[in-house]
């Protein structure tokens, strides 16, 4: 099967004239021209739904209740669990910066995405196999320290962990940017069903992630966790076997006979350095002398002096190309987005660690006989996420293009900034939460009794896990769609890679506050604020901290969005 994705020798040069009905740029499975009516569209982007709702169910499965195993079943601290999670989650969402520019400069996306999966599906099997080992439950005392396990047991679990977080990073960049290549961006009605293409996904995502927290929380806590990290596995070789089937419907892209992006984008820093010292003055006497004039943006003006040879006679190469230094530019113009964001990744991380600490000293008894796990509480972002998103997609945009005329209601920054402040919110309520959670404690005299549970019903946190739902679907969702957009399209997987990164980036920051400010407030017979005894530590004063940055945050943001020029301007809706 000669697949021509991005990383085949098929160049635009070598194609037949497009016929009526063909879409440009894309070819099929056998590097034939695509008619747009029996390839990609929706048809094609639910195959890379499935799939990406397999592996969100997957790795969901696994780092909701990671630090649940890490210190009932290791034995490690509140704090070094919830360290090592964050670690292990800000390697996974970075990664895929490194997937992504091998896909979009190498392997191409379909095989980038198959080989992913191939090696996914080994890292499940060894990591469900070192749970499961008889010598792993005959040697662990959950009240001692995690030098009790086995060494090797111990070494091949957190290896096989993170061989998942090196693989999702070329999974997940990939098979999000191949979904939306399904679309053809030329044609009206493709271009916006591309856009609902980020809602629906983010919808199908959340949906399946809320389905692998409820189950497979319960399972790991009450049947087996080998049953709990074995199911995705199975899982993912289905999701590998639907990916195959939907082979002759893709749309691939091809390879254009030219520059890497790459490279042309660090030529332009570099002839920018190089011509660093030459003055405005000699900048108009070159274009006298060439009869040229340079059109630029006036934004990083810096980077105009690339257009310069000072030689109109020299080589081809020498000087950059207005559309080089302008593609330089748009990628500059992402920085303080991506930023500015970042904050907002460092609250994300607080779902699966503190949150989830939280619930577990409270009332989860649902029924008589019957307690809800503490990490089934994160279901309740994505069951906020699947409730808003119709009424986002299907209510709000109409509404809103009615008075903006714009294809998406509201423009991606906007609906950027709109989850930040969200964000911001759902800490100073989280942090308001804790306070009644610990007043409560006190009030009973269960401050130095951390293991009984205290009188106060888990749903007091469900509106601080809403708030954060509804806060990905503008923010999350509005990153993936503006970082998609606005780098140059043979960047794409890099750009979706861009997005996961300030998740990335943003776990191994809270990462580093949380040890930077176990160190600071713990010792000396104090508690810290992340006393392994929640009773005596102080979530409230962290979360109103993290409510402080989102707001300096938003500012900084709001600043760098006001002055932002889109890559692609906007379409404005015919009246």
């Amino acid at each position: 099967m000669a697949i021509s994705d991005s990383d085949n020798s098929f160049t635009e040069e070598s194609q037949t004239p497009l016929l009526e009905g063909t879409v440009a740029g894309a070819v099929d499975y056998k590097g034939n021209p695509v008619l747009r009516a029996n390839s990609g569209g929706w048809r094609s982007a639910s195959f890379m739904i499935g799939v990406e709702m397999a592996e969100r169910f997957s790795y969901v499965g696994i780092g909701c209740n990671l630090i649940t195993y890490l210190t009932e079943q290791l034995g490690q601290s509140t704090v070094t669990a919830a360290e090592n999670v964050n670690a292990w989650t800000g390697t996974a969402q970075l990664l895929p910066l490194l997937g992504a520019s091998i896909a979009d400069s190498f392997l191409g996306r379909y095989r980038t995405i198959v080989i992913a999966t191939l090696i996914y599906i080994l890292g499940l099997g060894l990591l469900t196999l070192s749970v499961v080992l008889p010598s792993l439950t005959d040697y662990v005392d959950t009240n001692k320290s995690m030098s009790c396990c086995p060494k090797l047991i111990v070494i091949l679990f957190f290896f096989s962990l993170y061989l998942v977080a090196v693989v999702q990073g070329g999974h997940k960049p990939c098979i999000q940017a191949f979904g939306a290549d399904q679309f053809d961006g030329e044609d009206p009605e493709e271009r916006n069903a591309k856009s609902s293409f980020f809602n629906w996904w983010f919808l199908g995502v959340c949906g399946s992630a809320a389905v692998a927290i409820l189950a497979l929380s319960y399972i790991q806590d009450n049947i087996s966790w080998g049953l709990g990290f074995g199911i995705p596995c199975i899982l993912m070789i289905i999701a590998l076997v639907i990916f195959l089937l939907g082979t002759r419907t893709y749309r691939y892209c091809i390879k254009r006979d030219e520059t890497s992006p790459f490279v042309r984008i660090g030529g332009v820093f570099v002839a920018a350095i190089r011509n660093c010292h030459t003055t405005r003055s000699a900048i108009a006497i070159e274009e006298e002398a060439c009869g040229t004039s340079h059109h630029s943006s006036e934004q990083f003006k810096f980077l105009n002096k690339a257009l310069l040879s000072l030689d109109c006679h020299k080589e081809e190469g020498k000087a950059c190309t207005i559309s080089e230094v302008e593609e330089a530019k748009a990628g500059l113009r992402l920085f303080p987005i991506w930023a500015t964001s970042l904050v907002y990744a460092i609250v994300y991380a607080q779902h699966s660690t503190f949150f989830t600490e939280q619930g577990a000293t409270l009332d989860r008894t649902l029924f008589p006989g019957f307690k809800i796990p503490a990490a089934s509480l994160q279901s309740f972002i994505n069951l906020a996420i699947v409730l808003f998103i119709p009424i986002y997609d299907l209510i709000f945009v109409p509404i809103a293009r009615a008075f903006t005329a714009k294809p998406s209601g509201i423009t991606m920054l906007q609906r950027i900034g709109i989850g930040m402040l969200l964000s911001a919110t759902c800490m100073v309520v989280a942090a308001l939460v804790e306070i009644k959670r610990l007043n409560t404690a006190k009030e009973f005299g269960l401050v130095d009794k951390p293991n009984v549970t205290i009188p106060m019903s888990v749903w007091w946190l469900v509106p601080q896990y809403v708030l954060s739902g509804i806060a990905d679907v503008f923010t999350l969702v509005g990153l993936q769609e503006f970082f998609y957009d606005q780098v140059p399209i043979e960047l794409r997987s890099v750009g979706i890679a861009l997005y996961q990164s300030i998740l990335g980036l943003g776990s191994l920051l809270s990462s580093l506050l949380v040890s930077v400010i176990e160190e600071a407030t713990g010792g000396y017979g104090r508690y810290s604020w992340f006393s392994d005894n929640l009773n005596r530590a102080h979530l409230d004063y962290f979360y109103w901290l993290l409510a402080g940055l989102s707001v300096v945050a938003f500012a900084a943001y709001l600043y760098f969005a006001k002055s932002y020029i889109y890559n692609r301007p906007v379409n404005i809706v015919p009246s």
